[in-house]
């Protein structure tokens, strides 16, 4: 990427983060960086007063009430000091503050969540209310436009005051010091500082506390999880879509004037984009009776040899006269033939209710988004400073200490976007299983495959990787937002643990990925099923006499017995129907998703190794080529 996004500090937004993420260099606003000068000017002249500042000439956290001295004490202690600072003892409050800081632990956190956080910790600095001098916030900047990526491990933050383990990690190595990626090697950061033709930084009053107190890392991966959680989103309705066409399902239940009835945000967002993605369906609200079910192969199968290269036989039951009474007015409007649909007006609730889930899950996804773009351009250190506050009258009212850096606004809708993630998985298996199970699927073959020797498993084994990552998936979400362990010798008595809430989200997020891409390939394979059954009956239909037909159809009275003219009549209504009706196919959206799968993916006519099939479709959906 080559253009550049200006960091103003008020108007920094999620598409933003998630481009700098990938790679886009930032720009600071001219302007906004005088703002930021002048704080950083008058914060040196308080200090020149001797007015006492917390964190600035006093301790941090328990240590707030130990006012900072003319010299070193320890100086005078036998010995002297051999880990003596080169500087002031204000100074040596910020280095040591980030240098005793970075300990977090784990695996370093990815490249674009730690892109993300210096992006978002130089958009709070530009506001102006950090006392930041402008010159250490370009050299923050030129880490990102350099690529020198701080080396961040992924745990340590408990969510206040802020992120403050990794965002020393991340400043650290502006000090010189730490470990930094350049260039694909990890380096001392130092030696990376050097490379990128960077020099270090040598902190001023309160800049130490400036960089690492907020809600930066919480806020990055925060970001970036929605990112991913929108395109799942649109993968799970397309999922949905392509199941509910393999079902020829009921569409009755997404037409807006039931949602008008309902208008939860996302329901009503949900329902809308299902029928989009169906248009132009020929299988969605096919009538009960033109719908076949799967019968086993076998070599008498089909009569003609432009025939015997079908995968399946089709079939249908007759229900006679005799067992319709009471059921005049259904079969008024339908023929009597059972095939793979059954008689019912509605779907299950996988089906029926997938812009009530669906939709739950986007209104959880826009209550964090809602949070995510006010806390984008918030400031969120500690204490914060007003050099133009015009009622001051102590230099409390200027710099004042508040809790901006407290996480739990994040963390809690976190919580919710985190408990919202197996439910979108859960649906996702269910009609996953419904897909092969043949109890479930309409008359599709069991397992989605033919098995005409008994040897082949299909898809039975897709559902069981599916049910194991939900499983999982259920068993993180448990909010780690409601379990505060305090710090700091309980100064810090009440924290979020909001780092740990949208590091989850963000891990499950690929969990999430895949049991939605099983549950495409299973769509996919059931899709050419019943679309190739449905259009092999219109083809019988549309070139054999009737006996034909009616040899598909099993309960057919005896010939010669007096309800026979009825069961002609009955079977050329069916061949007729079905000889009229178009070719049968999937949604438009949907046919083109099916299309970009079989590129890769080929129809499962017998057992065959997975692994690869497997692979390929999660990558299609993390890569989104399907919803584009």
């Amino acid at each position: 990427m080559t253009a550049s996004i200006t960091l103003d500090g008020s108007s920094l937004i999620r598409e933003h983060v998630a481009a700098i993420a990938r790679g886009a260099k930032v720009a600071l606003d001219p302007a906004q960086l005088v703002q930021v000068q002048r704080t950083a000017d008058f914060l040196a002249e308080q200090v020149q007063r001797g007015e006492p500042i917390y964190g600035v000439n006093t301790g941090f956290g328990s240590n707030a009430d130990k006012l900072l001295g003319a010299h070193r004490a320890r100086d005078e202690l036998p010995g002297g000091n051999p880990e003596r600072h080169d500087g002031t003892l204000m100074e040596e409050l910020q280095h040591n503050l980030i240098v005793t800081h970075a300990v977090c632990v784990g695996k370093p956190l990815a490249p674009d969540v730690v892109r993300a956080m210096l992006a978002i910790r130089v958009n709070t600095l530009m506001r102006g209310h950090s006392g930041i001098r402008a010159s250490t916030l370009q050299a923050l900047a030129a880490l990102l436009n350099r690529d020198v990526i701080p080396v961040v491990p992924e745990k340590g933050s408990v969510g206040a005051s802020g992120d403050l383990a990794p965002l020393s990690h991340l400043a650290i190595v502006l000090l010189g010091q730490g470990e930094a990626f350049y260039k694909n090697s990890r380096l001392p950061g130092g030696e990376a500082l050097k490379r990128a033709g960077l020099e270090p930084v040598r902190l001023s009053f309160k800049e130490g506390l400036a960089l690492n107190n907020g809600t930066t890392q919480m806020l990055a991966t925060a970001v970036l999880a929605l990112d991913r959680l929108e395109k799942l989103l649109a993968t799970a309705d397309l999922a949905a879509a392509m199941t509910l066409d393999a079902f020829a399902g009921r569409t009755s239940a997404f037409k807006p004037e039931v949602h008008a009835l309902r208008p939860h945000p996302g329901q009503v967002e949900t329902a809308a984009n299902l029928r989009r993605l169906l248009d132009g369906s020929t299988l969605a609200d096919i009538p009960y009776h033109l719908v076949p079910r799967f019968k086993t192969w076998l070599a008498e199968s089909w009569s003609e040899p432009a025939d015997q290269a079908q995968r399946f036989d089709i079939g249908w039951d007759y229900v006679p006269p005799a067992q319709r009474h009471g059921k005049e007015a259904f079969y008024a409007r339908f023929l009597p033939f059972k095939g793979g649909k059954k008689h019912q007006p509605q779907d299950s609730y996988s089906l029926r209710c997938i812009p009530q889930v669906h939709g739950a899950v986007r209104d959880a996804l826009a209550q964090a988004q809602r949070v995510i773009d006010i806390e984008l351009n918030a400031v969120t250190d500690n204490p914060l400073i007003f050099p133009d506050a015009v009622d001051a009258k102590v230099i409390e009212d200027r710099v004042i200490s508040a809790g901006h850096f407290h996480g739990m606004p994040l963390a809690l809708v976190m919580s919710y976007v985190k408990a919202a993630i197996p439910v979108l998985a859960s649906i996702s298996e269910r009609r996953l299983n419904k897909l092969v199970d043949p109890a479930t699927n309409d008359g599709l073959p069991a397992f989605l495959i033919g098995n005409e020797d008994g040897t082949d498993s299909g898809f039975m084994i897709v559902q069981y990787t599916a049910a194991a990552l939900v499983n999982d998936l259920a068993t993180r979400a448990h909010p780690a937002s409601v379990y505060s362990i305090p710090t700091s010798a309980n100064a810090e008595d009440h924290v979020s643990m909001g780092a740990n809430e949208a590091r989850h989200v963000l891990e499950m997020t690929e969990d999430l990925s895949h049991v939605l891409a099983l549950e495409l390939y299973t769509a996919a394979q059931a899709l050419e099923y019943r679309r190739d059954m449905l259009n092999a009956a219109r083809t019988l239909a549309a070139r054999s006499d009737w006996q034909t037909l009616a040899g598909k159809i099993s309960g057919a009275p005896a010939p010669g017995r007096a309800d026979y003219p009825q069961f002609e009549r009955e079977v050329r209504a069916l061949m007729d129907a079905l000889a009229r009706s178009g070719d049968y196919h999937a949604g438009t959206a949907v046919r083109t998703a099916f299309a970009k799968i079989r590129e890769r993916i080929a129809f499962l006519t017998r057992d065959r190794a997975m692994d690869a099939d497997v692979r390929d479709i999660c990558e299609l959906v993390a890569g989104g080529s399907l919803i584009a």
